[in-house]
């Protein structure tokens, strides 16, 4: 067994949100580990170009906020080229700023884009995984599904919503052979934390809070994906994985 417990080949993966960022890095790290990616975003150009970094990728743009469009997108793949085996949540976004300024319409933001995506695109795979009897889906959380901190309650609200999602998914789906687990990262060098690493004085906190000493860089997410996509995980099952250096360990 060994390093087969973790070998993808053969399967095939569908990444939401994977045109960069963390996303793009877990494609490029299920690429190497055997299996065929399918990178999904809104912008097609993007996409284009990162498939264009990982031997065998191809692309599937859709808006992951739109329920109608989701399905027909996933159901179309499948009549067309067959089962999606692996489904990564990653689509998501940040909106910073005092709860009692908060606007309402970035909230309504956070809450399509981080948690109804989540619902929509792991309905419309989950559908077919569970006619096959055999899926993965790895939703991407948070730190911030288990903490807060000033500025983001919003955020917060969302990656608690998809820890708990990701706990239901688990509890109606695993009898139908799914495994359904997520990945909370805790700071990462990504775009979408641009801010904050560019921040002195944030960094400097960060290094002081979590254990490790530093920000995480993005392939260090890569093995928790692995293992949650592979045999190696077959009887883990709505579990919440935190990598982040030991900032939700620790005081």
């Amino acid at each position: 067994m060994g390093i087969q417990l973790f070998d993808l080949t053969g399967r095939r993966a569908l990444i939401t949100g994977s045109s960069q960022g963390i996303g793009f890095a877990l494609a490029r790290g299920l690429a190497a580990a055997g299996a065929e990616v399918v990178l999904n975003g809104r912008d097609a150009g993007k996409l284009a170009a990162a498939a264009a970094q990982i031997p065998g990728a191809v692309t599937l743009p859709f808006d992951a906020t739109d329920h109608a469009a989701v399905r027909t997108a996933v159901d179309g793949f499948e009549a067309d080229h067959g089962a999606i085996d692996i489904l990564v949540n990653n689509a998501g976004m940040q909106h910073r700023g005092p709860l009692e300024d908060f606007p309402a319409e970035a909230f309504e933001r956070l809450l399509q884009t981080n948690i109804a995506s989540v619902f929509h695109v792991g309905q419309a795979v989950a559908r077919h995984m569970i006619g096959r009897n055999r899926g993965r889906i790895i939703n991407i959380a948070s730190v911030q599904t288990a903490l807060a901190r000033p500025g983001i309650a919003p955020y917060t609200a969302t990656k608690g919503a998809v820890g708990n999602l990701t706990k239901g998914m688990a509890t109606d789906w695993a009898r139908h052979g799914l495994n359904c687990n997520a990945i909370a990262p805790g700071y990462f060098v990504t775009p979408l934390n641009d801010a904050l690493v560019n921040d002195p004085a944030f960094t400097t906190w960060l290094e002081k809070r979590t254990p490790a000493g530093r920000w995480g860089q993005v392939d260090e997410l890569v093995g928790a994906c692995i293992f949650l996509a592979s045999d190696a995980a077959s009887f883990v099952n709505g579990h919440i994985l935190y990598v982040d250096g030991g900032i939700t360990a620790s005081l």
